[in-house]
C-alpha cells in the first residue's frame, strides 16, 4: 500500500496500541496520550480519531500513522511504510506486541464498594448500576492529584478505571478472564469493554448463563488468550461494530470453529452498551 491508503486503512490507536501505548484520557472522538519523545506528567499528544490525526501541543507537532511509526522506531518513511504493510486486517499479532507502557506515577489509595453518589449515577447513566458488585469504587493518586472511578481489575493485576471524564488503566495492561466452575469449557463469551461485559449480565441474569466470560479491555490483548479459546466448544462475540471490532472478529472466524457474531443485535450502535442504553 502506497502513504495515501495507508493514512486512510490505519487507525493511529491501532498501532499506538501496537507499541503499547494507551491513552491517559478518552471520550467518544478524541483522546490524550503521554508524548512519544520524552517524558512528562501533563499528557500533550491529542489524538483525534475521526480525522486520524495527532497533534503534539508540547512541540507543536502533527502526526499521522506514518510519522507517528517513524517517532517511536526511529526510522524512515520507507521503513515505517513497509513495517504498516505487514497489517493485513486481521492484524493483532502481525506486530510484536511490547510489554511497554506509557509510564503513570499512580498510587491507589483506596478499594471499596461502589457508594460515591456521582459513581452512582454514572452507572446508572450506562444503565448498569443494578451490576456494581461486579466492579468497585477506586480511589487514586495520579501525578499529585487524587481521583476516583469505577475499577475493574484485570488478571494481572491492573485497573481498567472509567468515570464520565476519565478512561485510564492503572498498573499492567491485560485481559480478564471470568471462568465459570460448571461451564467445562462448553461457550466463552468475548467482549472489548467491561461495560458491554455488564451489560451482557443484565440481559441474561435471569437465565444465569453457564459460560466463561473473557472481556479483552483493549483488543490489542488478543493475542495473550489465542491459545485459551482453543478450549472452547464455542466462541460468543459480542464486539464493537468498528474497524477494531470488526478485525477482531475476522481474526477469530479466521482461526476458530463454532463462531456466533452477536454484534447483529446492535448493528447500528457501537456497542452493547450504547444499543442498550438507547432501548
Amino acid at each position: 500500500m502506497n502513504c495515501e491508503k495507508i493514512k486512510q486503512k490505519v487507525e493511529i490507536r491501532t498501532v499506538l496500541e501496537y507499541f503499547g501505548i494507551f491513552p491517559f484520557k478518552e471520550n467518544r472522538n478524541t483522546a490524550f496520550y503521554f508524548a512519544l519523545d520524552r517524558e512528562e506528567k501533563v499528557p500533550s499528544l491529542s489524538v483525534d480519531f475521526v480525522k486520524n490525526k495527532a497533534f503534539d501541543f508540547g512541540n507543536g507537532k502533527s502526526y499521522d500513522v506514518i510519522s507517528i511509526v517513524q517517532e517511536i522506531k526511529k526510522c524512515s518513511v520507507s521503513e515505517a511504510l513497509e513495517y504498516l504493510s505487514t497489517l493485513d486486517f486481521s492484524f493483532q499479532n502481525e506486530f510484536d506486541y511490547k510489554e511497554v507502557q506509557t509510564k503513570i506515577d499512580y498510587q491507589i489509595i483506596n478499594i471499596k464498594e461502589i457508594k460515591h453518589p456521582a459513581l452512582v449515577q454514572y452507572l446508572k447513566s450506562r444503565k448498569v448500576d443494578e451490576q456494581k458488585h461486579r466492579v468497585t469504587e477506586i480511589h487514586y493518586q495520579l501525578n499529585g492529584k487524587k481521583y476516583f472511578g469505577v475499577g475493574f481489575q484485570n488478571n494481572s493485576g491492573g485497573f481498567e478505571i472509567r468515570n464520565a471524564y476519565a478512561k485510564i488503566c492503572l498498573g499492567k495492561k491485560d485481559v480478564t478472564l471470568i471462568e465459570n466452575v460448571n461451564s467445562h469449557k462448553q461457550e466463552i463469551v468475548v467482549f472489548e469493554g467491561f461495560f458491554d461485559y455488564l451489560t451482557f449480565r443484565n440481559l441474561e441474569k435471569p437465565n444465569n448463563p453457564i459460560c466463561d466470560f473473557l472481556i479483552l479491555n483493549s483488543t490489542a490483548m488478543l493475542f495473550k488468550v489465542e491459545e485459551k479459546l482453543k478450549q472452547y466448544n464455542k466462541i460468543s462475540l459480542f464486539l464493537d461494530n468498528d474497524s477494531n471490532g470488526k478485525s477482531v472478529k475476522a481474526k477469530i472466524q479466521s482461526q476458530y470453529k463454532n463462531v456466533e457474531d452477536c454484534s447483529l443485535i446492535y448493528h447500528a450502535f457501537k456497542d452493547l452498551n450504547e444499543w442498550f442504553c438507547k432501548r
